[in-house]
């Protein structure tokens, strides 16, 4: 939505500086957001421990689905920077979905998007099995990336050990062990910004033997 002329908008903008909370988990929610500049942290308490579920860029949107299902929020949002945001409540998105329709079908797709995520990275991060959730990982791209040739079990993902560990919630260093651990066991091969996932059956078997019934 980057090529989207926001500045009719410029009076829902709304400032965080970094490290300030934007929403909190359980909280009643009645607005949603829009990224303008910085980025933006949601984390999730799951048991005892506070997990990152994301890490948002501009252009991207949070908090819908207190819109969508007038529900509490599920996540906890945090500025990570200094932050420009687009806040839109029941009533102007209303305005939106009537007065604007070609941002309307945007934002619909971007929310349809965002629940598909969300859900998936919850299931990822509720496996207690560290190397089934970095395994999982390869798993989510696999179903999310539609130019990956499926005639094959061997798949060739663009990321890197960082970006493996932002969508497992991990620790960088852990996960590059367990990497290294899998690329030991002929499992990957590393590439320049990229991974290369021998068989994808074989992380999924190890995925599905972890997964809570």
């Amino acid at each position: 939505m980057s090529d989207f002329d926001f500045s009719a908008f410029v009076r829902f903008s709304k400032d965080f500086e970094a490290g300030e909370m934007i929403f909190s988990e359980f909280e009643i929610g009645e607005t949603f957001y829009f990224i303008i500049s910085g980025r933006v942290q949601l984390t999730k308490v799951i048991g005892d421990i506070e997990k990152t579920l994301d890490i948002l860029q501009p252009s991207e949107i949070f908090g819908e689905m207190a819109i969508l299902e007038n529900s509490p929020r599920s996540a906890t949002a945090v500025a990570l920077d200094s932050v420009k945001l687009l806040e839109f409540n029941k009533q102007n998105f209303d305005a939106i979905m009537t007065g604007y329709p070609q941002l309307a079908f945007k934002l619909l797709k971007m929310f349809i998007k965002r629940i598909y995520d969300q859900k998936r990275r919850f299931m990822m991060l509720i496996l207690d099995d560290d190397q089934a959730k970095v395994a999982d990982v390869f798993l989510m791209l696999d179903e999310t990336q539609p130019d990956i040739d499926r005639t094959t079990m061997r798949r060739e993902f663009s990321t890197t050990p960082e970006g493996v560990a932002h969508w497992a919630g991990m620790d960088s260093r852990l996960v590059r062990d367990i990497l290294n651990r899998f690329a030991t066991q002929h499992r990957i091969e590393f590439a320049p910004n990229r991974i290369i996932v021998k068989n994808i059956s074989d992380f999924e078997r190890l995925v599905n033997s972890r997964r809570k019934k």
